[in-house]
């Protein structure tokens, strides 16, 4: 009996992987679509509009310690042997404002973060001083001007620019998206990939495994890295060996921004990816010297990129 012999198809040109990364990095056009997302699905995203600030941030001066709103030279010379006693004429909460202002002799007891009143210029730590119970404050420590005080616009200044187009967002950069009363942003849209597994050995997992069958890892694995780095991963259904087949699917996913083959990149009969490539589009390049991984293959079809992974989950 003769021996049917596997037509192979030796792969053209091994290029470097730096050559290859170039080939990719000059191919791939930015995203322009934007979407309008709230602050809680912010994280990881990048901007597509400049944020200016409209407000300072704080908005007022606000007590940066909790204690005694006072005015610094009436602390003059404080000391544990001789403390400077103030009368105490209120009591402020985070949350609201004082109603009365600090003359000489006067303090106001206040909370971290709450507004600063009206005539007083520090602030001295709670640690610092002692209550009497006709409401008079001894004071052990001197202040100075602005001391435990957050200035208003200590953070950010109204006018001015917090970010540019194009940041990617970190939970920092939110924070500060937050502090001027954004509840909504621009970013731009998450790349849509399409995930083409082919093979007619695939199937998919929760079924039992045929003879010659073998799970399909590939679409899981590559689904998570894409999530992973920003993307969108678009599953298709598996597509037989067959260029009718590899033609059928990639006709449906052409409105992507990026489309992944997994399998059917290497050189035997029934890997067909550079078939459909070539008949659809352009190959840019075919066969990187790594291992695993030598048979990647990209290319486009009009401006969407094409990438062929082996088969072999580790490639």
């Amino acid at each position: 009996m003769a021996m049917t012999h596997t037509k192979m198809r030796p792969i053209r040109e091994i290029i470097s992987l730096e050559e290859a990364m170039a080939i990719l990095d000059s191919s791939i056009e930015p995203i322009s679509r934007t979407e309008v997302i709230t602050l809680d699905d912010s994280d990881e995203r990048v901007l597509a509009t400049r944020v200016v600030a409209t407000t300072d941030v704080p908005p007022f001066n606000r007590a940066a310690m909790d204690g005694f709103a006072v005015i610094a030279d009436d602390t003059f010379h404080a000391s544990q042997e001789t403390p400077v006693i103030l009368k105490c004429v209120e009591t402020v909460h985070t949350g609201s404002v004082p109603t009365k202002s600090v003359s000489h002799g006067e303090c106001i007891e206040i909370a971290t973060g709450a507004p600063m009143p009206v005539g007083a210029d520090a602030v001295v730590m709670v640690e610092a001083t002692a209550s009497d119970l006709d409401s008079s404050i001894s004071v052990f420590l001197s202040a100075y001007s602005g001391q435990h005080v957050g200035r208003r616009g200590a953070d950010i200044t109204s006018g001015q620019l917090v970010l540019e187009s194009g940041s990617h967002l970190t939970p920092s950069r939110i924070g500060s998206i937050a502090a001027l009363g954004l509840a909504e942003i621009e970013a731009f849209a998450r790349p849509q990939v399409a995930i083409l597994s082919t093979g007619n050995e695939i199937i998919e997992p929760g079924n039992p495994l045929g003879l010659g069958q073998i799970y399909d890892i590939n679409r899981f694995t590559l689904s998570a890295v894409i999530a992973k780095h920003g993307g969108v991963a678009i599953n298709y259904p598996t597509a037989a060996d067959t260029l009718v087949s590899l033609e059928a699917v990639v006709d449906t996913c052409l409105d992507k921004d990026l489309i992944v083959f997994s399998g059917g990149s290497s050189v035997g009969e029934r890997d067909l990816t550079l078939d459909v490539l070539e008949r659809k589009g352009e190959v840019l390049f075919h066969g990187i010297a790594i291992k695993p991984g030598k048979p990647t293959l990209f290319g486009r079809i009009g401006r969407i990129p094409v990438l062929g992974m082996p088969g072999y989950p580790t490639s």
